[in-house]
């Protein structure tokens, strides 16, 4: 398959992912669209990781395992994200009772 149809589904995720983050309110769709350009930006990178390139005659790495191994780091990142996210969303309905990102705003005052 292609290179150029990763890019292009890759870029379409990511897109949407940026339109979800800057025009929704709600605070758990933020962040999964947060989660959504990661995602993207992981496949970029495995594709990327998978396309053949020419190695250095005194290289020893492995073809692709750089970009496989910043998927990985990109993924326990993600996981540390959500779990610290999701802990300031419930304590934010504990005291507030909604989810609302606005009413955040209304509350520095």
């Amino acid at each position: 398959m292609p290179i150029q149809y990763y890019i292009t589904l890759a870029s379409i995720l990511f897109c949407i992912g940026v339109t979800g983050a800057l025009t929704r309110r709600n605070a758990i769709i933020i962040f999964m669209c947060i989660e959504l350009m990661l995602n993207a930006v992981n496949l970029l990178l495995v594709a990327f990781s998978k396309m053949p390139f020419a190695v250095l005659p005194n290289s020893t790495a492995a073809a692709g395992t750089d970009a496989q191994l910043f998927v990985f780091f990109i993924m326990v990142v993600a996981a540390a994200e959500v779990s610290v996210g999701l802990a300031i969303i419930v304590m934010m309905y504990r005291n507030v009772h909604s989810i609302d990102v606005n009413f955040l705003n209304r509350l520095k005052n």
